[in-house]
């Protein structure tokens, strides 16, 4: 799977120069490991906006490994949160991973940091320290989920605006019903089911030429 692949590629390249050597493979070993559905979600909403869609590896793939470093760093730090292995585990790896989460953030920041996407990256941080310190305090299980909620709109709007088109809220609640049930699958994600009914959206939410809406938005 062609996306997968590019997703993977760019997310290692983007932590390359890590040091020391044992923090890197660290953070390749997490990789290697882990769902990349976030990015290849950016990439299927990338390719739906553009009406003559190119290859993963060309152009969207550093956008994509954006935002598949800021859920591994934001799924780590949760992970972290539910297993305090300060009171009773191994602190010392415990005390690297939470720079590891740091550092995968840190990373996916600045590959979206020039993009059209990057308020939203901010505002899925924001959600994500409030929806946790909310869950400490209440017990509410069901705030865990947001993450996956807001990290699939995240991918939606970093890839469609890639492709040049604004994210209407229409186009927001879609990709929030995504992530509703957890991470899509990369397979269920690739097929043509949800690149049909990206491209609908896209294919509609065109901003106006003079920039109006883009405008109101900020």
């Amino acid at each position: 799977m062609e996306e997968v692949a590019a997703v993977r590629q760019a997310a290692l390249a983007a932590v390359d120069d890590v040091e020391p050597e044992r923090l890197r493979e660290r953070i390749t070993a997490r990789l290697d490991d882990a769902s990349l559905s976030p990015g290849v979600l950016t990439l299927v909403s990338a390719s739906a906006a553009r009406e003559h869609p190119t290859d993963p590896a060309d152009g969207d793939a550093d956008r994509a490994a954006g935002v598949q470093l800021i859920y591994e760093g934001l799924r780590l730090t949760r992970q972290l949160a539910h297993e305090d292995p300060w009171a009773g585990g191994d602190r010392d790896a415990a005390d690297l991973d939470i720079l590891i989460a740091d550092i995968l953030v840190s990373r996916g920041f600045y590959l979206l940091a020039r993009t059209e996407a990057a308020d939203a990256a901010v505002q899925v941080v924001r959600s994500f320290g409030h929806d946790q310190t909310v869950q400490r305090t209440t017990g509410d299980e069901r705030l865990d989920g947001t993450l996956e909620v807001d990290i699939c709109e995240l991918a939606v709007v970093a890839g469609v605006t890639a492709g040049g088109v604004h994210p209407t809220p229409t186009l927001r609640e879609f990709a929030t019903d995504l992530g509703s049930d957890g991470l899509p699958e990369n397979g269920r994600l690739v097929g043509d089911e949800i690149a049909d009914a990206l491209t609908a959206h896209t294919r509609t939410d065109h901003p106006p030429s003079d920039g109006t809406e883009a405008a109101a938005d900020h």
